[in-house]
């Protein structure tokens, strides 16, 4: 990481934070601090646990809360909007004395990690300081080193560290099993409880309600190449549609401006002017108001699942009961297989192809209906993950808070 940082920026941003964080800690932590502890890979992970962190914050007040992640995208989205933490930063990296000294600087009672994000050193100290270890919505699949004759040794150590692995699916729960962790039980994903509270939130986003107008309107959230050529495809196949477009990398706005020359861009709306009502393209140049823009759409494609970078947040659409269009690359993400099961979602190998499919939609109500309720009705039953999760951690605690 620190060689490729010279020719990375996103690389550099991290390895210059972590160079930070053993401060931050000593900063706002005594060694005597009770300390409650969620690492998270990325942004995604983030929001699969804090379900679970906000609970538990609200059940210790006094206890402080430290957030550690992986990546840049994660940190630097997080780090700037408010949260519950005394301290947010990178983890360091995995080395023994590294780790030892930053953990060192307070006792921490409880550590969780979300999904699959493992690390040696991190849980061999944490453990030998008796900190109760657990993993939020554990997913194992397959192609993990666990399952391979080079990937035992780690297997040895989470049997060993992990107190309680917390499964999303029933198939992780399986795998779990079949290399001998035992100690897990299947509590489902904490982002349907996430997603839910979007619901209970004031979803209003400025002069979008103008703009939609009484017009049918697709969001494409989280967009790369692929989903613009099917928002171009959709453009020019029906003038009339509404067509909002939140680009994963805001270094594609300029792309998205030659694409749609006549486009609005959300950062240059001053009121409610006329050419709101008359542009079919606006493009959000803004980051954080995704989530809220998929209240106003009759359709989302949602990015990411034309290539191998993964498939983005398919669950923030669907709980506002619309349909879910998206790429057939989600291998490492199970709701996505179940949203289409259930048909709240459709996923498609070529963008020909969702563009005509999406365009069927809008031209038949009743389908359109169809779909939508089956979104909506896809997360409504899905169960409260967190307090499950709560309930074991809280039962089980052989410490004091």
């Amino acid at each position: 990481m620190k060689v490729f940082s010279w020719f990375n920026d996103k690389t550099k941003k991290g390895v210059e934070g972590r160079r930070q964080s053993l401060s931050k800690v000593k900063t706002a932590f005594l060694p005597s601090d009770k300390v409650i502890w969620m690492h998270a890979a990325s942004l995604g992970e983030y929001e699969q646990g804090l379900p679970v962190l906000e609970k538990l914050k609200e059940k210790f007040p006094a206890h402080k809360i430290l957030i550690t992640f992986f990546s840049p995208s994660g940190y630097e989205n997080v780090v700037k909007k408010k949260h519950i933490a005394d301290v947010i930063c990178y983890l360091p990296f995995d080395k023994k004395n590294t780790i030892k000294e930053f953990i060192s600087q307070f006792d921490t009672e409880l550590f969780f990690t979300v999904k699959y994000d493992y690390w040696y050193h991190l849980l061999a100290e944490l453990k030998q300081k008796g900190t109760r270890i657990y993993v939020i919505s554990a997913l194992f699949y397959e192609r993990q080193a666990f399952f391979t004759s080079y990937g035992k040794w780690f297997v040895k150590q989470l049997k060993k560290d992990v107190d309680w692995f917390f499964h999303q699916t029933e198939f992780s729960f399986a795998l779990a099993k079949s290399i001998g962790l035992n100690n897990s039980s299947v509590t489902g994903d904490t982002r349907f409880d996430r997603v839910k509270q979007l619901r209970e939130r004031n979803n209003h986003v400025d002069f979008i309600s103008d703009f939609k107008s009484d017009h049918q309107t697709i969001v494409f959230g989280s967009s790369w190449q692929a989903e613009e050529k099917i928002a171009i495809t959709i453009s020019r196949m029906n003038a009339d549609l509404k067509l909002i477009i939140a680009p994963h990398d805001l270094k594609r706005v300029a792309h998205l401006k030659q694409s749609f020359p006549d486009a609005l861009l959300y950062s240059e709306i001053k009121n409610s002017q006329p050419e709101i009502l008359n542009a079919q393209v606006l493009i959000i140049d803004s980051i954080g108001l995704l989530s809220k823009l998929y209240s106003y759409a009759d359709v989302t494609v949602v990015g990411g699942g034309f290539h191998n970078a993964g498939l983005h947040n398919i669950l923030e659409a669907a709980t506002f009961g619309i349909p879910v269009i998206f790429g057939n690359h989600y291998r490492k993400n199970p709701e996505a297989d179940d949203l289409i099961a259930v048909e709240g979602g459709k996923s498609f190998t070529e963008e020909y192809a969702a563009a005509d499919f999406v365009l069927f939609l809008l031209n038949n109500e009743v389908e359109l209906k169809e779909m939508s309720d089956k979104a909506r009705k896809f997360v409504d039953e899905k169960p409260d993950a967190a307090n499950l999760i709560l309930r074991k951690i809280l039962s089980e605690s052989g410490f004091e808070f």
